[in-house]
């Protein structure tokens, strides 16, 4: 996602200096225009007007590694080598609690946090993403065309105000996206198994032409039939699985709102390890369509 998310923002006439732990996805990007380094300490060391936003005198540094650990150790590791006025945007669909403490290690340099979810895979950090911001709002209004550029349409990011929110309005997105993709599932599953002869891609195709269902989720689970084959025989039926879900199920409990759809489909990811099935395949089938996520079984 980082690598396509810099080969849109050079497409949109932004500098861009880089770094990423594998040397491909540099040298791919340096190919496209972009300024590579092969350490952080490089980059960051760099003229501080390389990494700027012309609108504003603010240099912008964007993480997009994985949730958790990863994150961590990358701030822990930058935040002293940043300058005061520096702003961190952290692109991770990380723990909207973390980024309090984020933003409070930063703090201690002058340097902002900004938390963003991110939706759309990296499909969507190419052809242009749906971006949830949370963080101070004199922050986010200095870096609105960096998020416009970045975004679907150039409009699609909002913000939320406080440090982790954007990661909490994301979070609870992927709660929902567990469900709905279940549903989805298990309805392909049972007319799988229907006493009539159906075919699934033509279903599909029905239900993507003004259907109440029509959804980008049905047309991944349509592509993917077509890619695949309706058998699903080179797809797992164990469904791996992010934090968010099991995020979004805390996070309710601690709010004392009942999410049984959601908890339920986060609960069958769960089980689906010891007990792989159809409808476990067709999840996964979505999981590799919208998220290059790998699915694919073991031979």
């Amino acid at each position: 996602m980082g690598k396509n998310m810099v080969l849109r923002l050079l497409e949109k006439g932004h500098g861009v200096h880089a770094w990423n732990r594998s040397p491909e996805p540099r040298i791919e990007v340096q190919n496209a225009g972009a300024t590579v380094y092969d350490t952080v300490e490089a980059l960051l060391a760099s003229s501080p007007n390389d990494l700027r936003l012309a609108t504003d005198d603010c240099r912008v540094i964007w993480l997009m590694l994985p949730a958790g650990e990863a994150t961590k150790q990358m701030i822990e590791k930058i935040a002293p080598l940043l300058s005061p006025g520096d702003v961190v945007v952290d692109g991770a669909n990380g723990f909207y609690k973390d980024a309090v403490l984020y933003t409070d290690l930063l703090k201690k340099h002058k340097v902002s946090y900004i938390d963003v979810g991110v939706s759309g895979g990296p499909g969507g950090a190419r052809s242009g993403a749906c971006l949830m911001i949370g963080g101070e709002k004199n922050v986010f209004e200095k870096l609105v065309p960096l998020f416009a550029d970045i975004s679907a349409n150039g409009d699609a990011y909002a913000h939320f105000e406080g440090a982790g929110a954007g990661q909490f309005v994301k979070m609870v997105h992927n709660g929902i996206e567990y469900g709905m993709m279940q549903a989805i599932a298990e309805g392909f599953a049972v007319m799988q198994k229907s006493p009539f002869d159906l075919d699934l891609i033509k279903v599909g195709e029905i239900y993507q032409k003004r259907s109440v269902i029509e959804s980008r989720l049905v047309q991944w689970t349509l592509d993917g039939l077509k890619k695949f084959g309706v058998a699903l025989s080179d797809i797992s039926g164990s469904i791996k699985h992010n934090g968010e879900g099991k995020w979004t199920v805390e996070a309710a409990k601690e709010l004392g709102v009942p999410t049984p759809i959601i908890e339920g489909s986060f609960q069958f990811r769960l089980d689906s390890t010891t007990k792989p099935s159809y409808t476990g395949k067709l999840v996964s089938l979505m999981r590799t369509m919208f998220g290059g996520h790998e699915v694919k079984v073991e031979k």
